[in-house]
């Protein structure tokens, strides 16, 4: 690899919302010959309330459940061959932190990230992607 790794984040709970964000992640790593890391980030309930109700294996449960459907899901967008020279990450925590995070180790050039539509709400907290591009050291694109 010549050039800074490429990171997609995508959201595994959209499904096909995040084909095209991946799509074009992996078009951009290939331009430059760039390593492709793709991350999910599930939540962390341990250390909240919510987190009672769950059984103490249930987070274990969901990390292989995410690494499962991020494999499938990546391998559907960009195919089997390309899936092979990913790096698959699966973090626990704040989405934002956790992307700005896994860039940072991997000192990523680029990070390319899907943004919805965004709520009222998204407005006065801010979207995950919105927070990524504030506080990122390197380039965002940001996918509609």
């Amino acid at each position: 690899m010549t050039s800074r790794p490429v990171l997609c984040a995508v959201d595994i709970s959209n499904k096909d919302k995040d084909v095209d964000v991946l799509k074009l992640a992996h078009r951009m790593a290939k331009l430059d010959d760039a390593q492709l890391d793709v991350i999910t980030v599930v939540p962390d309930f341990g250390m909240s309330v919510v987190g009672s109700f769950f059984e103490p294996h249930h987070h274990e449960k969901a990390l292989a459940e995410a690494q499962r459907l991020l494999q499938e899901t990546v391998e559907s967008a960009i195919g089997a061959e390309a899936n092979e020279n990913v790096r698959h990450v699966v973090a626990t925590g704040n989405a934002y932190e956790e992307i700005l995070k896994a860039a940072n180790l991997a000192e990523t050039g680029l990070i390319v990230i899907g943004a919805q539509k965004p709520d009222f709400k998204d407005y006065l907290l801010g979207p995950n992607a919105s927070r990524v591009v504030r506080h990122s050291e390197c380039s965002v694109l940001v996918v509609r």
